[in-house]
């Protein structure tokens, strides 16, 4: 057993209860491998904001979860090194789909696991968060519970369609269950193709898709009923169209793309929403620069002269949304 303590890092309730206090949206990036990771952290020390990272059941297996532990542990040195004194930084599970999965990441040191039952019949989902919370709060390690389901493809989640949480089932859900947050669907979708063309309209001067608003109804009446509980967005890129529009001038093809306006997130972060999911976005960051290095020196094979180019777009994006989108830079020590 590793307490995540131990590694120094520190679990979601204390960074939750301020972000609604204070208006603000805590960043929660995906990353799958070293450099997206020095770009989290380095954005976040810089910007002195709280951060979760976010790492999913494939990235977990494609990293080694021993050596995540370690790279979980070297992040919160790293951030001590650029000027952090005491870095607040939790390491998630997420989409976790078992309880033996949630089980061995508590064990191996994550801070805070996602339990996502959100496929399955409502009493399974609450029999299932339940049994994951039970264990996690035996070692003061946080859970996510979902209820709703969000539609597009990250990694092994996959749905067709969504369905919007349903505020009655909340208050329910939430109590029975004993989580700490709870992910909810209003709209928003996983991957970098949120919305399908004729869910949209599109703009008649630049031709692009203008995707539909998010159901902030739903979400007033969730808050209505669960007044000043963690609610979370999953699905939550905003596909920017720059680097959208790099990947397909240096090669890729990625037509019609398309995320959630960051107006829309503002206006999200501002509410009970207090953790923002965030992942395509670095994803197509990183493609972009690595494409374009190919392209303009097609004979560059060090790693590290395309990775790095890579790092620093996507630490310029993690700021960005933290400054500009969240609201959580300076919320930290």
């Amino acid at each position: 057993m590793v307490s995540y303590k131990e590694l120094g890092l520190v679990n979601t309730r204390e960074m939750f209860a301020k972000a609604i206090k204070g208006g603000y949206a805590i960043p929660a990036f995906n990353f799958n491998n070293m450099e997206q990771l020095q770009a989290i952290i380095k954005a976040a020390a810089e910007t002195k904001s709280p951060v979760i990272l976010q790492v999913s059941k494939g990235a977990r297996a494609y990293a080694n979860p021993t050596l995540l532990r370690y790279m979980a542990q070297g992040a919160v040195a790293y951030a001590k090194e650029l000027g952090w004194e005491k870095p607040e930084i939790v390491l998630h599970l997420d989409h976790g789909d078992s309880f033996e999965l949630c089980k061995d990441c508590i064990d191996l040191g994550f801070s805070s696991v996602m339990i996502d039952g959100s496929a399955l019949p409502y009493e399974e989902n609450i029999a299932l968060s339940k049994k994951v919370a039970d264990y996690a709060h035996q070692y003061d390690v946080t859970v996510e519970a979902e209820l709703g389901v969000l539609a597009g493809v990250e990694d092994e989640v996959q749905a067709e369609e969504s369905h919007y949480t349903r505020p009655e089932e909340v208050i329910d859900f939430s109590k029975r269950t004993g989580c700490d947050s709870l992910a909810i669907s209003i709209g928003t979708s996983h991957g970098a193709y949120k919305f399908k063309p004729e869910q949209c309209t599109r703009d008649p001067k630049t031709g692009r898709l203008v995707p539909p608003p998010l159901a902030f109804d739903v979400l007033d009446a969730i808050m209505e009923k669960l007044p000043g509980f963690p609610i979370v967005l999953h699905g939550s890129s905003s596909v920017p169209q720059e680097y959208v529009d790099m990947i397909n001038q240096y090669g890729g093809k990625l037509p019609d793309a398309v995320g959630i306006p960051e107006e829309q997130l503002r206006k999200a972060a501002k509410s009970a929403v207090c953790k923002i999911n965030i992942d395509s976005d670095s994803r197509l960051a990183f493609t972009a620069a690595v494409r374009k290095v190919f392209a303009e020196k097609p004979g560059e094979f060090d790693p590290r002269k395309y990775c790095g180019p890579a790092r620093d777009l996507m630490e310029q994006l993690y700021k960005h949304k933290i400054i500009n989108v969240l609201g959580s830079d300076g919320k930290a020590c």
